[in-house]
């Protein structure tokens, strides 16, 4: 069957939206590229992160976040915060920091911290496979993938 021009450039950019990537067994699978947009449009729950990927022992999410959340910290890592859209702060006990849309922000393993939104913000996450996201696993929100 002879494809169109037209058919072929669809074919090319349907293609093109896939890569292959080999994953910890060795095995390469097809990987479609993640709207976070559409995931985040997905759920209504604040302060409740969803997985969209892993790699490497990690856990990449997306959270949606309104109000304060609650002073905590995390003894064995880092607590990386990307905000997507709006604006958050992350008291510390030295001070507040404020963290805009396309701003990232480390929070220090061990340090305590609170997230505050005034408003609604959408955030990325990126912590270790199982870390809870209140630094204690009894008080955690449940891990969704979505």
């Amino acid at each position: 069957m002879w494809m169109t021009a037209v058919g072929t450039n669809l074919l090319f950019q349907r293609i093109a939206r896939y890569r292959t990537v080999s994953f910890g067994d060795g095995k390469q699978k097809m990987a479609k590229s993640i709207n976070l947009a559409a995931k985040l449009a997905t759920f209504d729950e604040k302060w409740s992160p969803r997985t969209v990927a892993s790699f490497n022992g990690h856990d990449v999410m997306v959270v949606k976040v309104e109000g304060e959340f609650r002073w905590h910290s995390h003894a064995d890592t880092d607590d990386f915060f990307l905000v997507l859209s709006g604006e958050i702060e992350i008291r510390l006990r030295d001070g507040p920091v404020t963290v805009t849309a396309g701003e990232m922000f480390v929070v220090p393993k061990g340090v305590e911290h609170c997230p505050i939104a005034e408003k609604e913000a959408h955030l990325l996450l990126i912590e270790p496979t199982g870390t809870p996201n209140t630094g204690d696993a009894r008080t955690a929100a449940d891990r969704k993938v979505i």
